[in-house]
């Protein structure tokens, strides 16, 4: 997958990963960029600074009809759906049903719209790519937030249900597993000092969006399933893979380091 002269769907673009994600795409020639955002400013100022060839759409991920209506673009059919838009919780067993409820529905629902509203057009026209922001919570679990770490997992393996049954059709699917990333959800939670935060800051380099947007660029190019920006995260999940029981000693003595 080459972004030149591609039409790409952007969600959770108005900042972060998502922002660096569209501004990269149309630095590498996509004919244009849908960049959707909750955040309907935020949304417009990143299409302002792409220009002509991006159009920002408020769009609550959560609705399907919204989600949907992201196929509809002016630019054409689209070739690239980019379902990055995500959610934290922040909390463990005391996470209460809305807040499971709230992130089933944006971080695994929303990959399920994006995939029943692209395909059937991508199919129809010999293929066309999903990639899916599941970060590396979705393979190595992700301390202190359970609704996180839980729905991440479910989006992983929705990836992987869609590419056993769509590759036939041309459709190739991508999962995209960053560590840590310098955005506002990781600065909320160093200010807050948030266990998941902690946890982050002590595994390793933290990413500027705009080089995981340079990874995106690389694995569509090789059409890899799994996206690592931190080739660390391939390291942890062959790890975990080889000795799940000596995988999770070693996680549950990492959390125990980590408390107060």
């Amino acid at each position: 997958m080459l972004v030149r002269d591609k039409v790409v769907v952007v969600t959770g673009a108005a900042s972060g990963i998502g922002r660096a994600l569209a501004l990269r795409f149309a630095a590498e020639g996509a004919s244009g960029v849908v960049v959707a955002d909750l955040d309907e400013a935020g949304a417009a100022a990143v299409a302002k600074e792409i220009g002509p060839r991006a159009v920002p759409v408020r769009v609550d991920v959560s609705s399907e009809p919204e989600v949907a209506a992201l196929a509809d673009t002016p630019f054409g059919p689209v070739d690239l759906f980019c379902s990055n838009a995500g959610i934290i919780g922040g909390h463990g067993l005391d996470a209460p049903a809305e807040e499971w409820s709230r992130l089933y529905a944006v971080n695994v629902l929303a990959h399920v719209y994006a995939a029943r509203a692209a395909i059937p057009s991508m199919a129809a026209r010999g293929g066309g790519y999903l990639l899916n922001t599941c970060s590396a919570a979705g393979l190595i679990s992700c301390p202190g937030d359970a609704p996180y770490a839980v729905t991440k997992a479910a989006a992983v393996a929705f990836a992987e249900w869609v590419a056993i049954h769509h590759a036939s059709q041309g459709i190739k699917v991508s999962v995209l597993c960053p560590q840590g990333v310098q955005t506002a959800m990781l600065e909320h939670g160093i200010d807050t000092d948030h266990l998941t935060a902690r946890a982050v800051r002590a595994s390793g380099t933290i990413l500027d969006p705009s080089d995981v947007a340079t990874a995106v660029i690389d694995g569509l190019a090789a059409e890899r399933f799994h996206m690592f920006p931190h080739p660390e995260v391939a390291e942890y999940a062959r790890r975990k893979a080889e000795d799940p029981d000596r995988w999770l000693a070693g996680m549950s003595q990492f959390v125990a380091s980590l408390q107060p």
